[in-house]
């Protein structure tokens, strides 16, 4: 499946990128000052598909890091039920190795004549 996908996705993928790297060769000013557009304190001159894929690779890492911090919330809980599960399963081994050991004092044995005495009847007397 793997290779699959490597033929049908990522190859076309590599010729679309090598096409548009070999048809936007020319140089761009990229400046970082609003103010003096003719004489820019800070500018980069760097060839245009160069800097599409800067921006492209920018963007992935900030959609990565807003989603990790969006999903603090999810992974303190996991963090948390994972304890909770921990320490019930140690309560549970404690109390199975608890009930597995035999008790000196157990419950009193039951009279003979069971409930309501040898005779079988109850306090006013009807047969049970």
């Amino acid at each position: 499946m793997r290779k699959f996908i490597t033929y049908v996705i990522v190859i076309p993928l590599a010729l679309i990128f090598i096409a548009f790297a070999v048809a936007n060769r020319h140089f761009v000013t990229v400046s970082f000052d609003p103010f003096n557009s003719a004489d820019p304190a800070l500018a980069v001159s760097m060839p245009l598909f160069a800097l599409i894929i800067a921006v492209a690779i920018v963007g992935v890492i900030a959609g990565g890091c807003a989603t990790w911090l969006g999903q603090r919330h999810w992974r303190r809980a996991a963090r948390r039920h994972q304890a909770d599960a921990r320490s019930l399963r140690a309560e549970l081994a404690g109390l199975r190795a608890a009930s597995s050991r035999p008790e000196t004092r157990g419950l009193p044995a039951p009279s003979q004549g069971g409930f309501y005495g040898v005779s079988g009847r109850d306090k006013q007397g009807a047969t049970l």
